[in-house]
């Protein structure tokens, strides 16, 4: 029953409790403390069977006594939790989430940590809870970095991290980790700057960030396992990445600078592109005028040569008449299209110079022509 239904403790003490140490009235002494001891004494001893503290007596404060250290051997581990039970001081075994067991103090001992809460840890920025709410403070110690192409760039980034499952991740987690957030930052702050280091500015800022990430969080899990920290990288998250803002206006003229420059390649590229095809078929036009003449000309060349080699093959069968022949043809093909006048020189001591007038004679007939054909029909 509770104590208050007995007027006091199991003791018989009243209302001022099991030792008689109640609240003193006011401006009384408080109790002298080997009385106290003396009544605990004397009270135990009515417990006791037999009155006082005799063979029995102790063999049963010595089985309570055993009976409560074996008792704090029991624990719970959380279901986010896992227990590393250590013997003598070294680790023994892991105890899954539930009721465990173990040798009680000083054979064995337990350790619980947390194994499924994710930790963050940001690096160059902090947030403070104030009575508005939650404010950033930029770390410029931390943030800025110098990339690859000799350039400064700002970088907040935030590490997510869990402790490691398996057999001994979270023992080297306890025992190989003094200061588990500071160590996870310093690595992280480290990998964050080689990997900025030998990386250009333009994909840091623009479609880089996903491969940094993923560079970043390999390097940092690989230098955390060479540590035995028994922390596992879950992300790797960036925040920010710009210029410093001191040179902001400057990169941005720079900025200008590049985008004018694209666009003049790109306008160039198009008339090139325009031009080129342009001149190239041209070019090809020529070539196929220059090959046709070629070949006509050839072709030419070699059907004068065979009507040659054939008038003098007939020459050499009969050489006057062949001269002649040629005589007049070359006279025929000369004195064809001109105008020609016959003079009888015969009748020149005469006074009376014949004459005929072939140009006229041969366009006579074809300006009559059209006259006498309606005679004709007729």
């Amino acid at each position: 029953m509770p104590w208050s239904n007995q007027g006091g403790g199991p003791w018989g003490s009243g209302p001022k409790g099991p030792w008689g140490s109640g609240s003193p009235p006011p401006g009384s002494q408080p109790p002298d403390l080997e009385d106290l001891l003396r009544r605990g004494q004397d009270k135990l001893r009515s417990v006791l069977p037999g009155g006082g503290l005799g063979g029995t007596g102790v063999l049963i404060v010595g089985l309570i006594a055993v009976a409560l250290w074996l008792f704090s051997g029991f624990f719970q581990v959380a279901p986010d939790e896992l227990g590393l039970v250590m013997r003598f001081g070294k680790f023994n075994r892991k105890v899954d989430p539930g009721l465990g067991y173990h040798y009680p103090y000083p054979i064995e001992s337990v350790e619980i940590p947390k194994v499924t809460r994710v930790s963050a840890i940001p690096i160059g920025v902090r947030y403070e809870d104030t009575r508005r709410g939650t404010q950033t403070r930029d770390m410029p110690e931390e943030s800025l970095m110098l990339t690859g192409d000799l350039n400064i760039v700002d970088v907040n980034f935030t590490v997510f991290w869990v402790v490691a499952s398996g057999q001994t991740g979270a023992a080297d987690f306890l025992f190989n980790m003094q200061n588990a957030e500071g160590t996870v930052k310093a690595v992280a702050e480290s990998a964050m700057r080689e990997v900025i280091g030998r990386s250009e500015l333009d994909p840091i800022l623009t479609v880089g960030r996903p491969q940094i990430e993923k560079e970043v969080s390999e390097l940092l899990q690989k230098t955390l396992d060479q540590y035995q920290a028994g922390v596992k990288i879950t992300q790797v998250q960036m925040q920010k990445a710009e210029v410093p803002s001191q040179v902001i206006e400057a990169f941005r003229d720079v900025q200008t600078a590049q985008a004018d420059q694209e666009r003049l390649q790109n306008e160039a590229r198009t008339y090139a592109s325009r031009v080129v095809p342009e001149a190239r078929g041209r070019a090809a036009q020529l070539l196929q005028s220059a090959e046709a003449y070629r070949e006509q000309t050839v072709a030419e060349a070699t059907g004068q040569t065979a009507r040659f080699n054939k008038v003098y093959e007939e020459y050499k069968k009969a050489p006057d008449v062949t001269r002649k022949r040629l005589y007049l043809e070359t006279m025929e093909r000369v004195f064809g299209g001109t105008d020609k006048i016959l003079l009888d020189s015969a009748g020149q001591g005469s006074g009376v110079v014949p004459y005929l007038p072939l140009p006229e004679l041969r366009s006579r007939p074809s300006a009559q022509s059209p006259q006498s054909a309606p005679g004709g029909n007729r």
